[in-house]
Order: C-alpha cells, then sequence, then structure tokens
C-alpha cells in the first residue's frame, strides 16, 4: 500500500467491525449489498449535478463516503464488470468474462477465484439479480438463458434474471416499455406513462426486494448484487421521470467539439444504431437536449429504484450490519468531444460514481478527491467484513480513504483493444498500440481538448513507464 495509516486511524480501521453481535455475543459477519448501474456518469445532484434529480442516491452519499474522482478500468460494460468482480485487470472485449469461463473448464486452477466467490468461500450467500455481469443473469445462448454457459462459475448462490414481457434476458436488457424488445426500428429514447413495472428495471428491483427479504432473514452473511440497466441505451423510463426535467435549464455541454489529431474519439456508432428520426445530436442542438433529458430521466428512475432498496434494508434492519457500495459500470459521453456513448479513453467514458457506506464511517458525507479506480473495490470489501485479502487481487484497499476523506489519491489506468491510459491527480496519457501519443493537462481550462504531449517529453516517457508497469508494454 503506498499510503499509511497513522496509529489512530490504523486502530480504528481494526475496530471495523461495526460490533454487531448475535443473541449469545459472537461477532457477526457483515453483509455486502452491491448496487451496479449500467453507463451512470457522476452525474448526480450529490456529485455537483444540479439539474438532476437523484434524491435516494443523494441520501445515500450523505451518510457514506462518495468518490467524487472514481476510474473504471474500461469504457465498456463486460471488461469493467469483469475487473470489478474479479479484481483483475483483463481482456478488453464484452466477451471477458466469458473468456474466463472457458479457462476455468479447461484449466480451473489457473483462474482466480472471482469476488462473490471469495466471500462464498467464506461462509457467505451470494446472490446476483439483474445486469451484474455483462449478461443480465449470468448465461450466454443467443437469448442469453442457456445455463449450459455460465458467464461466472462458482459465483453465485442465485443468479436470477425477471424477463416479464421481455421474455428473455437479452430481450429485456435493451428493452423498452411493456415488453417491446430492440429491433432496427427502436426509437433512441422514450416516456411512456405508467409505473415502474413497465420497464424492466422495475422488474430487476422487485426480485432483488424479495431476495433482500429472504437473504436478511437467514443465518448466514449475504453478499447481494443488484444490476440496473438504466440509463443504458434505449433511454426509455415511465414519463413522471421525463417530467422532472420538463423547464429545466441543461447546463452547456463542455467542449462539444470533435478533437483533432490521432484520438479515441469515435461515431458514436452504438447511439447511431436507433431510430433518431433522421436527426443527429452533433447537429441538432434542441434534438441533443432532447436527448439528455431523457439521460436524466433514465438517471432518476434507476435512482427511485435505489430507494426502493436501501428502504427495504432499513426496514429488513439489515442495515445496522451491511456494507454498501453504489458504483456505476463506467460514464458516458452526451455531446463532450462530440461523442454519444462510452468505449473512448476520455474523462467523461471512465469517470463514473462510486459511493461506499457502512455503519460507523468516519465523516460520513465527506466526499474523497482521490484518483482511484474499481480494482480497488475487491481488497476494499475484504477489509470491511475483515475477510483474508487475496494476494492475486491486484488493486489496493480504500480503507485509508473511507478513514480520512483527505488523503490523496493514486493512478488509474484503463484500457481498449487499442489504447491504454493512466490519470494522475493533474494529467492524462493515452498510448495507443501503434505508438501515438496524447498527453492532456488537467491543471488548465484545455483539459482534454489540447494535446501537451511533444512540449513534455520527460513526463510522457514517465507515464508510459508507469501506464506498461501496470498493464505491460503494447503488443
Amino acid at each position: 500500500m503506498r499510503i499509511s495509516l497513522n496509529k489512530a486511524n490504523l486502530l480504528a480501521a481494526l475496530c471495523i467491525s461495526f460490533a454487531i453481535t448475535d443473541a449469545s455475543g459472537a461477532a457477526q459477519k457483515s453483509n455486502i449489498l452491491l448496487l451496479c448501474i449500467d453507463d451512470l456518469r457522476p452525474e448526480l445532484a450529490s456529485f455537483g449535478a444540479e439539474h438532476i434529480k437523484s434524491p435516494n442516491i443523494d441520501r445515500l452519499a450523505a451518510k457514506s463516503r462518495p468518490f467524487h474522482r472514481h476510474y473504471v478500468n474500461a469504457p465498456s460494460c463486460g471488461p469493467s464488470r469483469y475487473t470489478l468482480l474479479t479484481g483483475r485487470y483483463g481482456p478488453a472485449g464484452n466477451g471477458a468474462l466469458f473468456q474466463r469461463a472457458k479457462k476455468i473448464e479447461k484449466q480451473p486452477d489457473s483462474v482466480p477465484p472471482s469476488m462473490p466467490e471469495w466471500f462464498r468461500t467464506y461462509g457467505y450467500t451470494t446472490v446476483s439479480v439483474g445486469k451484474v455481469s455483462h449478461h443480465p443473469g449470468g448465461l450466454g445462448g443467443s437469448d442469453w438463458n442457456d445455463d449450459s454457459e455460465v458467464e461466472m462459475p462458482e459465483a453465485w448462490d442465485r443468479h436470477l434474471m425477471p424477463t416479464g414481457d421481455w421474455k428473455t434476458p437479452k430481450g429485456a436488457m435493451h428493452g423498452l416499455a411493456n415488453g417491446e424488445i430492440r429491433t432496427n426500428a427502436m426509437d433512441v429514447f422514450q416516456s411512456t406513462a405508467g409505473d415502474d413495472s413497465i420497464y424492466p428495471d422495475g422488474l430487476i428491483m422487485d426480485e432483488a426486494l424479495i431476495q433482500l427479504a429472504e437473504l436478511a432473514g437467514g443465518e448466514k452473511p449475504f453478499f447481494l448484487a443488484v444490476g440496473l440497466i438504466k440509463p443504458h441505451l434505449p433511454f426509455g423510463a415511465p414519463k413522471k421521470y421525463y417530467d422532472l426535467y420538463k423547464g429545466v435549464e441543461l447546463p452547456p455541454i463542455p467542449h462539444p467539439q470533435k478533437p483533432g489529431g490521432k484520438t479515441t474519439w469515435h461515431g458514436s456508432g452504438e447511439f447511431m444504431k436507433y431510430n433518431r428520426r433522421g436527426k443527429d445530436p452533433r447537429k441538432d442542438t434542441e434534438f441533443a437536449t432532447d436527448v439528455r433529458r431523457h439521460y436524466a430521466a433514465c438517471v432518476s428512475y434507476a435512482d427511485a429504484q435505489v430507494g426502493r432498496m436501501l428502504e427495504k434494508l432499513k426496514e429488513t434492519g439489515a442495515d445496522k450490519n451491511t456494507i454498501i457500495v453504489l458504483w456505476g459500470d463506467h460514464g458516458w459521453h452526451l455531446g463532450e468531444h462530440a461523442i454519444w456513448g462510452k468505449h473512448a479513453l476520455f474523462e467523461e467514458s471512465l469517470r463514473s460514481p462510486l459511493i461506499i457506506c457502512y455503519p460507523g464511517i468516519a465523516s460520513p458525507g465527506k466526499s474523497s478527491q482521490a484518483v482511484i479506480e474499481s480494482l480497488d473495490i475487491f481488497p476494499t470489501l475484504c477489509d470491511l467484513a475483515q475477510l483474508p485479502k487475496p494476494d492475486f487481487a491486484q488493486g489496493e484497499s480504500l480503507l485509508p480513504w473511507l478513514m480520512d476523506f483527505s488523503q490523496p489519491g493514486h493512478s488509474a489506468v484503463a484500457y481498449t483493444a487499442n489504447a491504454k491510459t493512466i490519470r494522475t491527480d493533474t494529467h492524462r496519457l493515452i498510448l495507443h498500440k501503434k505508438g501515438t501519443v496524447e498527453l492532456y493537462d488537467h491543471t488548465t481550462p484545455e483539459q482534454e481538448t489540447r494535446n501537451v504531449a511533444n512540449e513534455n517529453p520527460e513526463m510522457v516517457q514517465t507515464l508510459k513507464s508507469k501506464l506498461e508497469k501496470r498493464l505491460g508494454a503494447p503488443q
């Protein structure tokens, strides 16, 4: 660990079991509640976005440690979730966890256990509901419901995905209201009147609440992971959430121009495949604003589901002995750098919310401005739950930042198939597979719009060395 705890904080860390005991006086193990939210930017009221209505997540943040400079390790769902769930860097594609599963099948002793498997080994009941790994429900096959293809072997006692009118996990993943599944003509956004169950996340949370009630009444500690789909494309949510943003002025899009030179910019292909009525948000300001309002509606819809879970947790009494982690699997560009989507290595693709809460946290509500990464979550949860930390996990525990929010951060790395990046407190370096280098200075107003690599050769070399030490030399 690069950061040392002082004696007072070390003593506090050693006593972090929350002193919860059962009727016999024996200490109870802490439960884990992991809330995964798809494509969630750090655009919440508690993270400084005053135009966003996110009251439930904000109340959670007020009693937690929000990490305002948390970075994921890949700008797409599959590899980002791979890192969260294994504590290790992995393949860059969305099939990363399935690749791991195939290795387990061929050489089981060569693959370290996943985070839920680690907790399961230490006596936890592990349950996943919704999109926690890349496929909601964790199965493969053409409709993601083939139980002969398991995304995370040995990880979960139950891995569930309610599908309702959408019929299959794949249908629900990109579903719009009342059972509509993705086609080439599917609208990019939608606002339909009805209750929360007319979109898939309402059903996911219904099932998650059933599982929580059962787990809270059990004898074993639980590791419950709940994955919400929104605000993933298409941007569909019950109309009441879109209505929250009628007349609300949205802040200007920062640096909306397409960057010059070689970058990880792309043409927003995922977004452009949806029906846009012939409109392009890169050219049509009114349409861009409407897209942003529908994205915001999806955030508020996801926030409402989080609120339902937190209310149920308190109702069961399990909140007194539960560690809560709320995690966005990556960011999402809403016009920054002329991108509408993720998949780039710019700030907007890689920065997402991270909130960690547990009873007795020091300085609740104080945010950390330290640069940290998703890789750090696995060892952190082991520390908080007082389990042995696996030596194969490549991150570092966030316990120092939980004890003292003012601690300085470390660096964060991320990767795609063709490039990789390192983010420090002040700079971002992006190294392309063919050797092109981008360097951006976040202490200047230009931030990630002006490549200063040629002006800073020594810094480029230093950061390249650090990056290659973490991820290896370009192949």
